[in-house]
């Protein structure tokens, strides 16, 4: 399952994924995971969480995401959720392309039972339609 969290800079985005890491680890049967941009979170999620910065690893552009969280996955089979912070600085800004890629994690999450959840600094309208035959917006 792949959820989104959409709005422009300042809207909660943030604070609402940290709520939804802290819950998956209360909820995970398994381990969750948290990547950021930058280490800005280290003291927002739970401990147990993993935090994970793709600056850290010179993650940029989709392909790279992708096989990153591609990854992440592989490394640890009892990884449940994996949240993702600030989408678009991570990929960039070209909404087909993140199209592209949504679809390759709804994919992946199907084949190995992960639930994503990503932020994305736009509104619903902005976005491709075919984003939403895949994902669910949290309200």
């Amino acid at each position: 399952m792949i959820s989104i969290i959409l709005g422009h800079k300042g809207s909660g985005k943030t604070k609402r994924l940290i709520s939804c890491v802290n819950q998956a680890v209360e909820t995970s049967k398994g381990n969750v995971v948290c990547v950021e941009k930058e280490t800005k979170l280290t003291y927002d999620v739970n401990y147990q969480a993993r935090l994970i910065a793709t600056d850290d690893y010179e993650i940029k552009g989709y392909a790279s995401f992708f096989g990153f969280l591609a990854g992440v996955c592989a490394g640890n089979h009892d990884i449940t959720d994996v949240l993702v912070d600030a989408t678009l600085r991570i990929g960039g800004r070209n909404y087909e392309a993140l199209a592209e890629f949504l679809e390759k994690i709804y994919e992946l999450s199907s084949a190995h039972e992960k639930n994503f959840v990503f932020t994305i600094s736009a509104d619903k309208d902005e976005l491709p339609a075919a984003i939403f035959n895949y994902c669910t917006v949290l309200e």
